[in-house]
């Protein structure tokens, strides 16, 4: 993966211990995760509020690192699970799995928030709006949403809770830089993670880039 040179900086993260008193989210789960990837630790995160589970693994010692090498990778239960060659998303959550198994420490954060926040259904459902014509865009437009709905409250305070003091980012998104930042979580450098398009994604990705400012 080639670096990118742009630095994002936020404010200092939380004291940890002030952080777990007032967390969101309790951990209910932690186990030794051997994958194709390597071994990681898996732990399960509650969000109290939602009763979602979100799931973090875990490469190497973590506890108050600087420059920690960090994904945070919504769910996309079509891309993820099933396949999908419409989405870029399986693709580049392997990719990041790979890429952090390579390393001595990192951490991919899986958020229960499918369909860039729209949930699954609706996401179907934009799905058959594009076959129809419309973008990516027009179609979340179309059925009352936002181009992007997701929000990374949950990924901060998961960030806080493992003791990482500031992260390199692995994402192509802006919008995810800037919402992290105004969390508080301090990124001190971008990694991109591009993904080859395809003859079904390649509008797909053109939309991200030109209408949502995704950094490829």
């Amino acid at each position: 993966m080639e670096s990118n040179s742009g630095v994002y900086k936020g404010n200092a993260g939380s004291d940890l211990h002030e952080a777990k008193a007032e967390a969101r989210l309790e951990v209910v789960a932690k186990v030794k995760f051997p994958t194709h990837y390597g071994q990681f630790d898996l732990y399960g995160f509650l969000e109290k509020e939602t009763d979602k589970i979100h799931t973090v693994m875990v490469k190497g010692d973590v506890e108050e690192a600087e420059g920690c090498l960090v994904r945070i990778h919504s769910e996309c239960h079509t891309g993820d699970v099933l396949g999908s060659m419409r989405c870029d998303c399986g693709e580049q959550l392997d990719a990041s799995l790979e890429y952090i198994g390579k390393q001595s420490r990192g951490v991919l954060i899986y958020l229960r928030q499918e369909g860039r926040g729209i949930g699954l259904l609706n996401k179907l459902r934009a799905y058959s709006l594009q076959d129809e014509g419309l973008d990516t865009v027009e179609a979340n437009e179309f059925l009352g949403f936002p181009p992007e709905a997701r929000e990374y409250t949950a990924g901060a305070e998961i960030i806080r809770m493992l003791g990482i003091r500031s992260v390199v980012l692995l994402t192509n998104n802006p919008d995810k830089i800037e919402k992290l930042n105004a969390l508080g979580i301090e990124i001190v450098e971008r990694k991109p993670l591009v993904i080859p398009p395809n003859r079904y994604n390649r509008g797909y990705l053109e939309t991200k880039r030109l209408r949502m400012g995704h950094l490829f």
